[in-house]
């Protein structure tokens, strides 16, 4: 048991973080989960029958202390990391000629800085086991949709990892940008309805971040856009 991978993932009481997390726990892995909600995340253990390999972790992934601190905790009680994933995010659903501009700067710091404070409080841990960092970005840092405020913070990610990746492959450590298109997820309650359409599940998406995270050594993947089936852009 000690020997085996141990992953931290932001944002993994549900959706997509969940099912990374389930997949990982199923193949031996250790795992640590971050939230801000600890109902949410006390539920997603004891669902998943509260096993020795998970370690649940409130906090804010946009307030560096935090992050920090859930680094810290993973490799104090697990002895190593070896990937981190950089699940958490969300989106206001609005736009910038017509949106509330009160939930922006939220969604800035969760989805831009977070994925970058997990870097700088990760580095020197995965440095050690040559380990490797996944960014959660979206097909909407890709393609440009009309006024898209969460677009722009997931084209912000797209950059990210690849920056990340130039400076960190000098020391052994691989950095993977996994894209999901229209996934069905929580991501959507706020917006209030599903889009129309074939929707990818969490589960097919945790299969992509999975599948990197267990590439050969010296194998670095660095982006995977994932799209149902019907959606053209």
């Amino acid at each position: 048991m000690s020997d085996s991978q141990v992953a931290l993932i932001t944002g993994g009481g549900s959706g997509i973080g969940a099912a990374v997390a389930r997949q990982l726990l199923d193949a031996g892995h250790r795992v640590a989960v971050t939230g801000r909600g600890e109902e949410r995340l006390r539920g997603f253990a004891e669902e998943l029958g509260r096993p020795d390999g998970l370690l649940t972790l409130a906090g804010d992934t946009a307030v560096y202390e935090d992050v920090r601190a859930a680094v810290d905790s993973t490799v104090k009680t697990f002895g190593r990391l070896d990937t981190v994933v950089a699940n958490a995010g969300f989106a206001t659903h609005d736009t910038v000629a017509e949106g509330d501009p009160a939930g922006w700067t939220d969604m800035v710091l969760t989805n831009v800085l977070g994925p970058a404070l997990l870097i700088r409080a990760s580095i020197d841990a995965l440095k050690e086991t040559r380990g490797r960092i996944v960014l959660v970005g979206s097909v909407a840092g890709f393609v440009y949709g009309p006024g898209n405020i969460y677009g722009a913070t997931k084209w912000a990610v797209t950059g990210l990892a690849e920056n990340t990746r130039r400076q960190v492959t000098e020391w052994g450590v691989g950095v993977t940008l996994v894209a999901p298109g229209r996934t069905e997820t929580p991501f959507w309650d706020s917006y209030g309805s599903l889009p129309p359409g074939h929707l990818l599940t969490a589960g097919q998406i945790a299969d992509s971040v999975v599948w990197a995270m267990s590439r050969p050594d010296g194998v670095d993947v660095n982006t995977v856009v994932v799209r149902p089936v019907g959606q053209p852009v």
